[in-house]
């Protein structure tokens, strides 16, 4: 029982050694497939982890100086610069839009940042006093949003491919473990079953054709037994002797 778990119910045909074939061949092309693209998204997952990494590293300088040059303008503007802002702020001047990244037939979502509108309303932000800061200030949270972008994209494409290589690698495991050996299995089962049909088809031809030999030799011996004995029955003719018939007399001859 336990070897018929590992193989195909199949009827052991010679078209279904065939289709199995097929199926068998398949299965191992599509192994190397999905082989080649797991490994193709391993290394474009490593890639992206290293610029996680550095990503994050970079984001907390980058933080720690937005931050102090916005205590710094509040320091010097005070601390009604937050609503001069927001009332010379009519639209956002950065925006982030998305595209996808086809990388081994995963669809990779990436963020891009980009600027719109005009900056000369909002340069005159702070011209009483701290304008220097405010702009400074502004420079660097503009910063932080380019590097925040940047993180948001590849870690959402980091979650994304680390979805696909379990998917891929499980279907590598189940083709490997499961599918080809029971394909397999099936081919050597089907093999076996057609041989051991050949041997008994040609154990089958030679008991026939012994047979019809047993058959014509028992005929012949019966056929020259039967011979035998019509010889043996019938009476042995003698062969005239001309000697012997021309000593008796002709009555017709007168001398």
């Amino acid at each position: 029982m336990a070897g018929q778990s590992q193989r195909l119910n199949v009827v052991p045909t010679v078209t279904m050694l065939a289709v199995v074939k097929n199926r068998l061949t398949g299965a191992t092309r599509g192994h190397a497939l999905l082989k080649k693209k797991s490994d193709a998204l391993t290394v474009q997952f490593r890639q992206i982890l290293k610029k996680i990494v550095s990503t994050k590293e970079s984001m907390g300088t980058v933080m720690k100086s937005s931050a102090f040059a916005l205590t710094e303008a509040k320091y010097v503007a005070g601390e009604n610069i937050k609503h001069i802002v927001l009332e010379n702020v009519q639209s956002a001047s950065v925006r982030v839009r998305s595209r996808q990244e086809n990388v081994a037939g995963v669809k990779l979502t990436k963020f891009e940042y980009f600027t719109e509108g005009e900056m000369t309303k909002n340069d005159l932000t702070g011209l009483a006093r701290g304008g220097m800061q405010v702009q400074g200030c502004r420079v660097a949270y503009v910063k932080a949003i380019e590097v925040l972008v940047d993180l948001a994209s590849l870690q959402t494409s980091f979650l994304t491919l680390d979805g696909a290589i379990k998917t891929t690698n499980r279907r590598v495991n189940a083709l490997e473990n499961v599918v080809k050996p029971r394909l397999e299995n099936t081919v050597v089962y089907i093999k076996g079953e057609l041989d051991e049909l050949e041997r008994e088809d040609f154990f089958r031809l030679k008991k026939v054709q012994g047979y019809k030999k047993r058959e014509i030799d028992q005929k012949q011996k019966e056929s020259a037994k039967k011979l035998n004995f019509i010889n043996d029955v019938s009476p042995k003719k003698k062969s005239p002797n001309l000697l012997s018939g021309a000593r008796k007399k002709d009555e017709d001859i007168i001398f």
